[in-house]
């Protein structure tokens, strides 16, 4: 069984007019997902995060700080040149953390196997103390420390395929040697992190840069020949995956030239290894993908494959 989980918070984040990170992003998943081929998912409304959760990751300071941004009705704050909030955006995002902390109750309880959390604002570039790059918390990384907090689970693998280095979830897991991050993004690209060089306490980091034109060759290259042998070898008792469909060929933020069936592929892969090491059990949360059609597409085919475990 695979959980599908959203809120309907995620709407009211709004970014202003022309904001590549928008609702209509949102609209597109759930419209593909409302398909009758997805009639099988179980659908749950995603609880907000609570501080405890949130804290795990964030100062009480910066988490206090971020719900305290509220504007009035239809102005907007702009956090950095990029991240914006608006008056429902400080709701969206404890949700949005929120929904991945339900994921991972759902799989580690027993409910399902698999779970997608169709979220935003997304959650990959926000460290523990700044946020950036469409993100104010770090999604994954509250849902991988909640797994062990609440489960008991100690070796967390979080893997990122988005095509924007994900420093915020790195910057949590560099320092933690049972936690382990993989990661395949374009270079040179926002955030100009993601060496090959940075490692972790344990060689606990794995980041594969790509140039621009990469295209699938590449980037299935990078996964199979070093990437996975990598979480295969940590041998995790949860996935954690950063879904960041921003690397398709049609995206207009990046050029890296996936296609959709790579994303498949790759989803595959990490559901194999899952089931060797994890009992299949795999979270999946959703980060950037800003060609409406693209994001809609390649969604769809990863909870598809989520869907087959």
């Amino acid at each position: 069984m695979t959980l599908l989980i959203s809120h309907p918070s995620f709407l009211e984040h709004d970014t202003g007019d022309y904001h590549p990170e928008r609702p209509d992003r949102l609209r597109a998943v759930t419209a593909a997902l409302a398909d009758e081929e997805f009639d099988g998912l179980t659908r749950l409304i995603a609880p907000a995060a609570t501080m405890e959760q949130l804290t795990r990751v964030h100062p009480l300071s910066y988490v206090d700080t971020v719900l305290g941004i509220r504007p009035p009705e239809g102005e907007l704050v702009h956090v950095d040149a990029d991240t914006v909030m608006s008056r429902g955006s400080a709701n969206a995002a404890r949700h949005a953390a929120g929904a991945v902390v339900a994921a991972v109750d759902g799989v580690l309880g027993g409910q399902a196997r698999t779970a997608f959390a169709a979220v935003r604002p997304p959650g990959h570039h926000a460290t523990p103390d700044v946020p950036g790059g469409f993100c104010l918390f770090s999604n994954a990384a509250i849902g991988a420390l909640h797994a062990r907090a609440a489960h008991g689970i100690r070796r967390i693998a979080l893997i990122d395929f988005d095509v924007h280095h994900g420093q915020g979830t790195q910057a949590v897991v560099e320092t933690d040697p049972d936690l382990f991050y993989a990661s395949t993004h374009q270079y040179p690209l926002y955030p100009g992190t993601g060496s090959m060089r940075e490692r972790g306490i344990d060689g606990n980091v794995a980041n594969v840069p790509l140039a621009a034109g990469s295209g699938s060759a590449a980037f299935r290259a990078a996964w199979a020949d070093r990437l996975l042998p990598a979480l295969d070898t940590f041998a995790p008792e949860l996935v954690i995956v950063s879904a960041g469909f921003d690397a398709h060929r049609r995206d207009p933020l990046a050029q890296l030239d996936v296609e959709t069936e790579d994303f498949v592929w790759l989803t595959e892969e990490l559901l194999a290894i899952a089931r060797r090491h994890s009992s299949g059990r795999l979270v999946s949360v959703l980060e950037g993908g800003y060609d409406l059609a693209a994001l809609a597409e390649s969604v769809a085919a990863h909870v598809r494959s989520l869907m087959r475990a």
